[in-house]
């Protein structure tokens, strides 16, 4: 990504998003680019910064048997949840940007039987090619 020097020296200024945006008319995504390409930490909400994500998933979770991770925080309606940002955020997605180093493509699913298991989540992308793989051992089911 080619970083503009202008934001670049705004953003190690202390200067925040919204700041950015209205001095430079740039869009908000182009600020946390450019903020994540400098390695500068997010900015802090409610006087307290930003916990990484995988810092925050992890202390929300725990090993468990088999290659397994156990939820241990927050649960709604039978989901797991995780408060980032001041939403609520699935804790399969989650999981899934800590485990793959990506944005999940569609729905995030547990991939196994275990109840509140964080660790073997698939995204749609993942899920086809599972199908795929099984319709070409086996035969689809007619």
């Amino acid at each position: 990504m080619k970083v503009r020097t202008d934001i670049a020296d705004m953003l190690r200024n202390g200067a925040t998003t919204t700041e950015i945006m209205t001095a430079l008319h740039v869009g908000h995504r182009t600020v946390v680019q450019t903020r994540e390409a400098l390695g500068i930490p997010a900015p802090a909400r409610n006087g307290r910064p930003l916990q990484p994500l995988a810092d925050q998933f992890n202390a929300n979770s725990e090993p468990a048997e088999g290659g397994h991770r156990r939820w241990t925080g927050y649960v709604y309606k039978g989901v797991p949840v995780l408060g980032r940002q001041g939403r609520h955020v699935s804790a399969y997605r989650a999981a899934f940007e800590v485990l793959h180093g990506r944005q999940p493509v569609g729905n995030v699913k547990p991939g196994c039987d275990l109840p509140g298991c964080v660790a073997h989540v698939q995204d749609r992308p993942m899920r086809e090619q599972l199908n795929a793989q099984y319709a070409a051992i086996f035969g689809t089911a007619g």
